[in-house]
């Protein structure tokens, strides 16, 4: 499963001239960084992401010139989703790229956290999650031009609600990667720099219980607690996790009942659920399916959903890795890999049957934190090996 055009054609200039048209590019990088940065595009603010996608999109025809064909598909409530094919002069089929233009961090958090440099560090909201990725992308294909370097078509995805699981951008990732010749995801990269290869598939569900209300001390034995069957079942959640499956069951919130001195007649918990593998999926499943609540008084409802697939390392992962770590080589520097827990859009695109190379973003550290930082070395690695890999994939 997976496709990746084979065998890979070698990289058409030298790697020393690549590195040094990609140093050359640095200032106009970081100030484009920086733009970016200081246009804050929260998942939850609709206007906010109206105007970082207005300015992704003039930011890309400036630097790019205008891109042969664009489909947008309306967000509503969220970001919406926009499609560029950014022509190459190579037949076949194109070089899928994904990136997310939204962030979690609220508006006025750049006040409290401006876009800084100091040494080799970059801050600044999103500036590792992941705005420096695009940026890298642009860097990457302006270089190729330049050297008037010949590449497939890149079809890259702008996606405005990643931070909330890409309801709106889900089938349109599944339908471009269908027939890519391989997908690049530009979100920010594992420890030590690592791409991602392998990520776990996610599960976001809830547990309803419903008993019996009564007076607790009048007659305690007239009600069936919904609290005392939440307390068994999470027992039952907790005793899914197989960590050497790969498998996590976390029940991270739990609330129920009214009063002190009622018998509690509704319960809840929220769950997150994480797989490495289909059959544990299936296998969770059937716990959810199979909770006893200790009393046929109370009755469970379960709802919620598997909010991503498994991206698993499937031999066209494999094989795009394997090039992106012999690439790296040439340019100097070592491109470890990594399996991680969290998911992202790349999981859509394993899923539906494409080579996947995911944390060709930002290297640094403090996703989702305010010690988000990126480096600048990293940037400029990162840009350099995205510009090789599309011009050998």
């Amino acid at each position: 499963m997976g496709r990746v055009s084979s065998p890979p054609r070698p990289l058409p200039v030298p790697a020393p001239e690549l590195l040094a048209r990609v140093a050359s590019r640095r200032e106009r990088m970081l100030a484009d960084l920086r733009a970016y940065v200081e246009v804050e595009t929260p998942s939850d603010d609709r206007a906010a992401l109206e105007r970082g996608l207005e300015f992704v999109e003039a930011w890309l025809t400036a630097r790019l010139g205008a891109p042969a064909a664009r489909s947008l598909t309306g967000g509503g409530e969220h970001g919406d989703t926009v499609v560029l094919d950014l022509p190459g002069s190579l037949p076949g089929e194109p070089v899928v790229v994904l990136a997310h233009y939204d962030t979690v961090w609220s508006l006025g958090t750049l006040a409290e956290v401006p876009f800084s440099l100091e040494g080799d560090v970059l801050r600044g909201p999103g500036v590792f999650d992941m705005k420096s990725g695009l940026v890298q992308l642009v860097g990457a294909l302006d270089v190729l031009d330049e050297l008037r370097v010949p590449r497939r078509d890149v079809r890259l995805l702008l996606n405005g609600d990643e931070e909330i699981g890409s309801p709106v951008a889900r089938p349109v990732i599944e339908d471009v990667a269908r027939t890519a010749a391989a997908v690049l995801v530009l979100e920010a990269s594992g420890p030590g720099g690592a791409v991602k290869t392998a990520r776990k598939g996610v599960g976001l569900f809830q547990v309803h219980l419903t008993g019996v209300e009564a007076h607790a001390g009048l007659d305690p034995t007239a009600g069936a607690s919904a609290v005392l069957a939440l307390s068994r079942v999470v027992q039952q959640l907790h005793a899914a996790t197989d960590l050497d499956a790969g498998t996590s069951v976390n029940v991270g919130v739990v609330s129920g009942g009214t009063r002190a001195n009622v018998t509690p007649g509704r319960a809840w918990a929220s769950i997150d659920v994480r797989v490495s593998d289909p059959a544990e999926q299936e296998r969770v499943d059937a716990v959810l399916a199979g909770l006893d609540t200790g009393d046929e008084r109370v009755v469970c409802e379960v709802t919620g959903r598997w909010n991503r697939p498994v991206m698993a390392r499937t031999e066209g992962t494999a094989a795009l890795y394997g090039r992106a770590r012999d690439l790296a080589a040439a340019l100097g520097f070592e491109l470890p890999e990594v399996a991680v827990g969290g998911a992202s859009d790349g999981n859509f695109a394993s899923a539906a049957g494409a080579a996947v190379l995911d944390g060709l973003g930002a290297v640094g550290g403090g996703a989702h934190a305010r010690s988000e930082h990126a480096t600048v070395s990293g940037m400029l690695q990162r840009t350099a090996l995205l510009a090789a890999l599309l011009a050998t994939t």
